[in-house]
């Protein structure tokens, strides 16, 4: 019994691809090449331009990229830039759990620090109400001793006065590199979050002073560039719907646009708290009256040199994408060379592997929505039956695949629920780990399909894919 399930997730793809070809609806060949050049009409490059645009203009700021090292040129951060944008466009479920993973190890953060010294800070304020706050600062720069007669901060100094506690813009500005710890005058090393706290904790260093308002001004995303954004994708979602409403055909390209438009919507809103573009970290500086740190997280090298062997150069292609995916941010040796964070990690491994269910569920469920935004697309005209039964069983692919995997991963809880170990069990977990990896190899041919048909599409459009939107009729007149 315990394989039924996964027989029926193994045979979930075909189902979905027969149920495309049972469709009868009759399809027109059709040849339009050539745009017509009527005012009330629109050309073929007036398409690809507001697609371009809404493309652009949602990409570029939906993206909150890492801070950069210090020493790194301003071509380096661009093209960095222009990768993710590109991989926003490709697979823009990659940006949805790369930032959920970022706002949940943000949010773990400004809770550590707030437990940690939120508390010290609150009975230190109580403490020394009485008495002023100048007497109160003066007490709480007197340092104490330990049985070693070595000088250590008390729990007031500890806390500082002036913390004010820290919010999801300082976990996500902590994970980002924001921190960078300074020996003697010169920057060693980007700080993680946990080193930090465990430094604070020993004295080693001051708990940073900077307050949110501080960390947004460091911020490049300011409110025009959200407005032009927000108002580009407004006008190309009233244009479609507007177009539905008047029984105009739109193409496959503007649907392919609503659906990544939609996707970076919601990465969108899970970096809203997160500073965008910010060049330079804060200073954290390390006390001379304590022994140097060891080794630091962001000075060790996880991903080996490509020319060592044909495995590592493997993995370094394989390891940006299972990075965005939330499998692990490990360090190159690039990273460390320009002391910063990965560009394509910035958050804790802990809390991610802590919440799979969650993060799985997002990715999944974003994929399934992206694939079902491309079905709008069933009924458009195209160039001959075969192009409308790729297109459909390409979307149904889009959306099965990620729904699979989902229902897989319920399917483990519980079959990790029995006590009993057999046969059937062992043969259940062996499908358990094939079924994702077709999945995902179903996935990817199926977005290839899709681009394909999408360029294809430009040699003959539908008829009335040129029409304009005939604005005067949604305007009450006599």
């Amino acid at each position: 019994m315990t394989l039924l399930p996964l027989v029926i997730l193994l045979l979930l793809h075909i189902l979905f691809v027969c149920s495309s070809l049972l469709s009868r609806t009759s399809v027109t060949t059709l040849d339009v090449r050539d745009s017509p050049s009527s005012n009330n009409t629109r050309t073929l490059w007036d398409i690809i331009w507001s697609c371009a645009a809404t493309l652009f203009a949602c990409t570029w700021a939906a993206i909150h990229p890492n801070i950069p090292g210090m020493d790194e040129g301003k071509f380096t951060v661009l093209s960095r830039r222009l990768g993710f944008m590109m991989t926003a466009l490709i697979a823009p479920e990659l940006m949805i759990i790369w930032a959920t993973c970022q706002f949940l190890s943000a949010r773990d953060t400004a809770k550590a620090f707030n437990d940690a010294f939120g508390a010290q800070l609150h009975q230190a304020r109580s403490g020394c109400g009485d008495m002023g706050e100048r007497a109160a600062t003066l007490l709480s720069e007197i340092p104490t001793t330990d049985r070693a007669n070595s000088p250590r901060p008390s729990a007031p100094h500890v806390a500082s006065h002036d913390f004010e506690g820290w919010t999801v813009t300082h976990g996500f500005f902590a994970w980002m590199g924001g921190f960078m710890l300074y020996i003697n005058g010169k920057p060693r090393a980007t700080l993680e979050p946990n080193e930090l706290l465990g430094f604070v904790r020993e004295g080693s260093v001051e708990i940073p002073i900077i307050m949110e308002a501080d960390i947004e001004d460091r911020s490049k995303g300011d409110a025009l560039s959200k407005g032009i954004a927000i108002l580009q994708l407004a006008w190309f979602v009233l244009q479609l719907v507007a177009r539905y409403v008047q029984n105009l055909p739109t193409t496959l390209l503007e649907i392919d646009t609503l659906a990544v438009a939609v996707l970076t919507c919601i990465a969108y809103g899970l970096w809203w708290k997160k500073p965008k573009d910010v060049r330079r970290p804060h200073a954290v500086y390390w006390k001379t009256n304590t022994s140097l740190p060891n080794e630091l997280a962001y000075e060790q090298v996880d991903v080996g040199s490509p020319t060592e062997s044909w495995g590592v150069f493997l993995v370094n292609c394989v390891y940006p994408v299972a990075s965005l995916m939330g499998l692990g941010a490990p360090i190159s040796s690039r990273a460390v060379h320009s002391r910063r964070v990965s560009s394509v990690g910035g958050y804790d491994n802990i809390s991610v592997f802590s919440r799979p269910s969650i993060i799985l569920s997002i990715g999944c469920l974003s994929g399934a929505v992206f694939g079902g935004i491309h079905c709008l697309g069933w009924n458009d005209l195209f160039q001959g039956h075969a192009e409308q039964i790729l297109w459909r069983a390409a979307s149904l692919a889009i959306v099965s695949a990620p729904v699979s995997i989902l229902l897989l991963w319920g399917c483990a809880i519980w079959l990790n629920s029995l006590d009993e170990v057999n046969m059937s069990f062992a043969v259940s977990r062996t499908l358990a780990s094939l079924v994702p990896l077709a999945s995902i190899f179903i996935y990817i041919v199926a977005r290839i399909i899709l681009i394909v048909l999408i360029l294809m599409s430009f040699q003959s459009l539908p008829p009335g894919t040129y029409d304009t939107v005939a604005w005067t009729n949604f305007i009450p007149h006599l």
